[in-house]
């Protein structure tokens, strides 16, 4: 594989960092700034909101760029937004930088994704972008747990400040190791032609895939601490390993989804959202001892990231005229799920069904995430012949993940 997937990787490993070490700084913060924990979970949501609106929105404006360039600038931004929250004055000069530091998350997945698979064969497309996630799911083993000890031994402004270091680490990898004309643009294109690429419904079929089958693993991840400790009776002070384990998990899931996939995209998915499925109806059972709910934890990341490069090379392939701008958006899905499977679990909770229910909440919309591919994997086999007036099927290669519309 070529190096430069290692500098994607470097600029992921960052981006996961930041991303989830603030809900274990809250503490601080709040103590720091004198804002309530609620208050301080605004700064999760800046954070997010910042996704989903600079995912599609940078990937659109920078569409005529060299992609090499974009990544770079991309990991700029990110520098600067995590230096800005370690200065920051006030709890509203965090929330703004916090906003900041989202914008260039989704597009840098969504170029890096594009970047990842033009310089492989056809036939590990796949492998490229787990290769390029596993600086994702990787910082949930080390980056999380480093950067929240870090913070809690210097202070949590010295956490943001050791993410800034990493995405200078990841500016100097992508300036060495990718290609200068390697990331350009076959044919650039304004931000006109890069959203009438997404007026495609397989495009949108894709997404809500996305947004269902990783809002089943939000619903019951947001809540596992309550289940790990009321109902696996585990004490506190393990939880950390144990949220440790759905990493390795995760990170296992990813390189085999990305391998399986060059074999079988769609196999793949269907696969990986039936197992995530399978593992959160059992939850409730999994959750009655400490060693069967470790277990758990584990397979519940393996089972959802199995599925995280399909979704991503599937909606690649349905927007072939704007990778970019698709693949970014299917980042900005991404989190639109953490928000909405959360809110999802939350409800079952507040129903009073008990500790485990955000998991069967989950397993409803892995459930769901299944019939979203499967009408869109319907749309791909089945299209109408307008001179004829009728439905005829075509046969859709899976070999190497290419699907065609």
């Amino acid at each position: 594989m070529p190096l430069a997937l290692l500098a994607l990787a470097v600029g992921a490993f960052g981006i996961g960092t930041t991303e989830f070490v603030m809900m274990g700084l809250l503490p601080d913060v709040a103590d720091d700034l004198h804002i309530s924990i609620p208050a301080a979970g605004h700064l999760v949501s800046a954070y997010a909101l910042g996704v989903v609106i600079g995912a599609p929105l940078l990937a659109a404006l920078t569409a005529r760029m060299s992609r090499r360039t974009v990544l770079i600038a991309l990991m700029a931004l990110f520098v600067a937004g995590n230096a800005l929250s370690a200065f920051a004055p006030g709890d509203d000069a965090l929330l703004a930088a916090r906003f900041l530091s989202g914008l260039p998350h989704g597009a840098f997945f969504g170029v890096g994704a594009v970047v990842a698979t033009t310089m492989v064969p056809p036939e590990r497309k796949a492998r490229s972008v787990s290769l390029m996630f596993l600086g994702l799911t990787v910082a949930n083993i080390a980056g999380v747990p480093a950067a929240t000890l870090v913070g809690q031994h210097l202070g949590w402004r010295a956490a943001f400040l050791g993410v800034s270091l990493i995405g200078l680490a990841a500016i100097a990898s992508l300036a060495l190791l990718v290609p200068r004309d390697g990331g350009r643009t076959a044919a650039p294109a304004g931000l006109r032609h890069e959203l009438a690429a997404l007026k495609s419904l397989p495009v949108w079929l894709a997404l809500g895939t996305t947004v269902a089958g990783f809002g089943a693993l939000f619903a019951a991840y947001s809540y596992v601490t309550p289940m790990l400790t009321e109902s696996a009776g585990f004490a506190e002070t393990n939880v950390t390993l144990l949220l440790a384990l759905f990493g390795v998990g995760a990170t296992a899931g990813n390189l085999l989804g990305g391998r399986l996939a060059d074999h079988s995209l769609r196999g793949t998915l269907f696969g990986g959202l039936t197992s995530l499925g399978l593992v959160l109806a059992l939850f409730p059972l999994l959750m009655r001892a400490e060693w069967s709910a470790a277990a758990a934890v584990a397979l519940l990341g393996m089972a959802a990231f199995v599925t995280g490069s399909p979704l991503q090379l599937m909606v690649m392939e349905k927007a072939a005229a704007a990778p970019s701008l698709a693949s970014s958006a299917n980042q900005a899905a991404f989190n639109l799920a953490n928000a909405g499977g959360a809110w999802i679990g939350g409800l079952a909770l507040a129903a009073g069904f008990g500790t485990t229910s955000p998991a069967l909440a989950g397993a409803m919309l892995a459930v769901l995430g299944l019939g979203v591919a499967s009408v869109a994997w319907a749309v791909d086999r089945r299209r109408v012949t307008p001179s004829a007036g009728r439905v005829v099927t075509s046969h859709v290669p899976e070999q190497s993940g290419a699907l065609h519309h």
